[in-house]
């Protein structure tokens, strides 16, 4: 599978793990899990060799993992339907109050038209829904080249760049 990160069109190594998979059925290589199994198999998922990715969905506090966000190389935000933006709050959250500098990854619902929004939150990886074509999205991200508003790619709203 391809996917695209930091504007770019890359294979992807990685692998979904689902929920009801336990800890001694793990393939090797490096795998994203989701918070319930981060949970109930932390202790057995750090001692594994691979690199480890958390999958979330949009309803996760982030207060409650922030101690380990350290141990996640990828954190894979659900976008389960277009009009659902908690991920883009949870990327933002990520990004600007708890320092996150890992590949933050957009899956589930993630159409053409909101990768230069997502990646304005600090969304940096994309796994864009199949039948999309990968060359025609990766032209989205300069299809908006002025930005009102601050966001973490940008700390002044442009009225206050204009204005110094």
């Amino acid at each position: 599978m391809q996917i695209i990160k930091d504007q770019k069109i890359v294979a992807d190594h990685w692998q979904h793990i689902a929920t009801d998979t336990t800890a001694s059925n793990l393939p090797s290589g490096d795998i994203i899990v989701t918070l319930p199994l981060w949970r109930d198999s932390k202790d057995e998922l750090l001692k594994r060799s691979g690199l480890l990715g958390l999958r979330l969905a949009g309803d996760a506090d982030l207060n409650d993992i922030a101690e380990d966000l350290k141990h996640f190389a990828v954190i894979a935000l659900v976008f389960p339907a277009f009009r659902d933006g908690r991920g883009y709050s949870l990327a933002r959250r990520l990004r600007e109050h708890f320092g996150y500098e890992g590949e933050i990854r957009a899956t589930g619902n993630v159409l053409r038209d909101q990768l230069a929004y997502m990646s304005r939150v600090g969304i940096n990886a994309f796994e864009i829904d199949e039948g999309q074509s990968l060359q025609d999205a990766l032209m989205a991200f300069d299809e908006i080249n002025v930005r009102y508003q601050a966001s973490s790619d940008e700390a002044l709203p442009l009225y206050r760049r204009r204005a110094s």
